[in-house]
């Protein structure tokens, strides 16, 4: 296991995410030096950490283990649009999920229209 790289993709999320290395040590109750250590692949990373920090970041604990070269920024962007949606809509009762579905089709349409013109 590469911990160097992990640290690596550690430190590109949160910096995509505006944070500091104090606040993500923060978040998840460890020392900024620790944090730092991670990040330069300094110390092995414990599973409940990582799992952590992945949770802190919002992402899947895959995108830390293994660059993902064959998707473009578009297609995380959207992948991760879809994922928060899906969490977001996993709660709503029947009647909430078929209002939401109609306003997005009505807001697709008129962006598609927007965009068109």
């Amino acid at each position: 296991m590469d911990y160097y790289q992990i640290g690596q993709r550690i430190r590109k999320y949160r910096k995509a995410h505006g944070m500091s290395q104090e606040q993500l040590a923060e978040r998840i109750g460890i020392s900024v030096t620790h944090m730092s250590h991670i990040e330069t692949g300094n110390t092995k990373l414990s599973l409940p950490v990582f799992v952590e920090i992945s949770q802190a970041l919002g992402i899947h604990t895959d995108d830390l283990l293994t660059e993902r070269t064959g998707l473009t920024e578009h297609a995380n962007l959207r992948r991760t649009a879809l994922e928060e949606l899906v969490e977001m809509l996993e709660c709503c009762s029947a009647m909430h999920l078929r209002i939401i579905a109609d306003v997005a089709k009505s807001t697709k349409i008129a962006l598609e229209k927007h965009m068109a013109g």
